[in-house]
């Protein structure tokens, strides 16, 4: 078992009072939690399954980003299981600064969307609305955000936000 390393925990985000920005403060909070759990994660340990399901921190952070495209940014996926692994070539900082990027065109598009019930943008069909989407992306991120706190801590002993 690795020796603990703690980093400082970060508290939930003090957010404005309406509904949106309560909304995207906690997604935003848990986005920078699940990328700095993954970044600097030594190789090989970051892609390497710890739990019999196959689970590991890496394809984790690159489910996120396929999770992000296909809500915000509509990108269809037609194999979510391929999401949980990243391609071999790519590192923890190819990953990261993927999952990143595609955060910050999600909230390109979220900043122009000010109608929590209006439907995401999206060519051809419909989108689901603004509050679902921020609520599930809360919901999927939160659930692999844990998940990476215990592979992060089986890896190298590093716990905390």
């Amino acid at each position: 078992m690795p020796t603990a390393s703690r980093r400082r925990d970060t508290p939930p985000p003090r957010t404005g009072g309406t509904e949106i920005e309560v909304l995207r403060g906690f997604l935003d909070y848990l986005r920078a939690s699940i990328a700095a759990k993954v970044d600097g994660a030594p190789e090989p340990q970051v892609r390497t399954p710890a739990v019999p399901s196959g689970t590991n921190l890496l394809g984790l952070l690159n489910h996120l980003t396929f999770v992000e495209r296909a809500t915000f940014l509509g990108e269809e996926v037609t194999r979510w299981q391929a999401t949980f692994h990243a391609a071999p070539a790519d590192s923890v900082a190819d990953v990261v600064g993927r999952y990143r990027e595609t955060v910050e065109r999600a909230n390109d598009v979220l900043d122009g969307c000010t109608d929590l019930g209006a439907p995401l943008p999206r060519p051809g069909r419909p989108g689901p609305s603004v509050r679902w989407a921020l609520t599930h992306l809360i919901e999927e991120t939160g659930r692999h955000a844990g998940h990476a706190d215990i592979l992060r801590e089986l890896i190298d002993g590093a716990t905390g936000r």
